[in-house]
């Protein structure tokens, strides 16, 4: 959770097609964000953050959304922060599978004050599990995130484009919309209200280029 993967998504996808927050739990769904080079089509599912203390239904289910997540894939991208690595990032290492390669993506890495600080990082997170290759970037500012695409490839299978050029994304305006809603509760409402509700899209209509969204925003208690 709080990594950055969402944003490391819309980053490489180049639009917005993961919502964000500074709040954890903000991704609940498994997204896909799709890449289309000239050479390659990367299909990139953004996870939840797994969940490693909160027992509740939602943090179980989210859990199994990322472990339902590597069945299928070519490479893991795992992410952490750059100067942060404990418990909670060796549990969820236990979990990858040892026959997909692992890219270590060290992200956040325009917050280190002290650059130097970052291949002993780097060299202990290293020690910890068999990573195919190591690639610090900033999500947020756009660091070295072509490098990561390059990184990425070697480990893609040869075939046909799964999607159009120009699409972005499988999820369907609808879900975006009630997703940009959730976004903005995590964003502007207090400590507890955002995990507590969710967004539901009763009516979706497009006239002449404008979309007109009804929307039931579903909270867990009557004072919420």
């Amino acid at each position: 959770p709080n990594v950055g993967k969402s944003t490391l998504l819309n980053r490489l996808v180049g639009m917005k097609v993961s919502i964000t927050s500074r709040r954890p739990q903000t991704t609940r769904h498994r997204i896909t964000g799709i890449v289309s080079e000239p050479d390659a089509q990367l299909v990139l599912v953004d996870t939840p953050g797994f969940q490693t203390v909160h027992g509740g239904a939602l943090n179980k289910l989210m859990n199994r959304v990322v472990t339902d997540s590597l069945e299928g894939v070519d490479v893991v991208l795992f992410v952490v922060e750059a100067g942060t690595f404990a418990a909670d990032d060796r549990k969820v290492l236990a979990l990858l599978p040892k026959r997909i390669p692992v890219v270590l993506v060290i992200n956040k890495i325009d917050r280190a004050k002290d650059k130097r600080r970052l291949l002993p990082f780097i060299a202990r997170v290293s020690s910890e599990f068999d990573f195919a290759q190591v690639v610090p970037v900033s999500a947020a500012k756009g660091t070295q995130v072509d490098r990561l695409l390059v990184a990425v490839k070697p480990y893609l299978p040869e075939g046909p484009v799964m999607y159009g050029e120009d699409e972005v994304t499988d999820r369907p305006e609808r879900f975006l919309a009630a997703e940009l809603l959730r976004e903005k509760l995590f964003r502007l409402l207090g400590e507890e209200l955002p995990y507590a509700a969710t967004v539901i899209v009763e009516k979706f209509e497009t006239e002449a280029g404008l979309r007109r969204i009804h929307a039931a925003i579903v909270v867990d208690k009557p004072n919420h």
